[in-house]
């Protein structure tokens, strides 16, 4: 049977995306072991082992979460350069579900994952000419980076990039995201030490959502 376009480009990104995902984490992981040897101080093996066992259960988790939640949203192309290129959730999230929000094109389409592959390789771009503009540019605006001023901004860029996204979904169903949202920030103040491990935190908060919308869903059904 003859393949479409559409299959075509997903059978080629799938074969460059895992290519490149596997040179991506093959350097990553390779370049403290080829500087070592090159320095002549390599790690203790054992010891970088020990820390990895203490923290990476929690963030293997919070990864595997992360791709299940976040592939559906960005597509093959989307995901495979979002995961490579990092910054998901400051960055790349966000401008993939403006892009897609403009256009107005639904999860699982042809026209999602070209959109989300768009929006996220031009966010990659401008983030690395952002990057570089800001190294050039370090060292004369370090002052005025460093005022005391400008710090409150700093620490609210994220709260209010999310504030503001999430407003858009919150008020499709007001009382649907207020009860997971009070559930989440009751236990956040009530364990502060949770606000650590807020990747982690995405399943119970999604299980309480998903379940919330499953119950108005059957309750639709009956009275219906």
């Amino acid at each position: 049977m003859k393949k479409t376009p559409y299959e075509d480009y997903l059978r080629s990104t799938h074969r460059l995306g895992r290519a490149v995902s596997i040179l991506t984490l093959v350097m990553l992981v390779g370049a403290p072991f080829v500087i070592g040897g090159w320095l002549g101080a390599m790690p203790d093996l054992a010891a970088a082992l020990r820390g990895f066992v203490s923290v990476g259960l929690v963030w293997t988790v919070s990864s595997v979460v992360e791709f299940l939640v976040y592939t559906p949203m960005l597509g093959a192309g989307g995901s495979y350069l979002a995961f490579i290129t990092g910054n998901l959730i400051n960055m790349k999230i966000p401008c993939a579900m403006n892009a897609r929000d403009m256009v107005d094109a639904k999860t699982g389409t042809a026209e999602n994952e070209i959109i989300s592959t768009l929006s996220i390789a031009t966010s990659s771009l401008v983030t690395i000419l952002v990057l570089a503009v800001g190294v050039a540019l370090l060292t004369p605006l370090r002052p005025l980076l460093q005022s005391p001023a400008l710090q409150p901004a700093f620490d609210c860029v994220v709260p209010a990039l999310f504030g503001a996204m999430a407003y858009k979904y919150f008020r499709k169903d007001v009382r649907l995201a207020l009860i997971p949202l009070a559930v989440m920030t009751l236990l956040f103040t009530l364990v502060p030490s949770l606000t650590s491990s807020t990747s982690f935190m995405i399943i119970p908060s999604g299980a309480i959502a998903i379940g919330l919308a499953w119950l108005k869903f059957r309750r639709g059904q009956k009275e219906g």
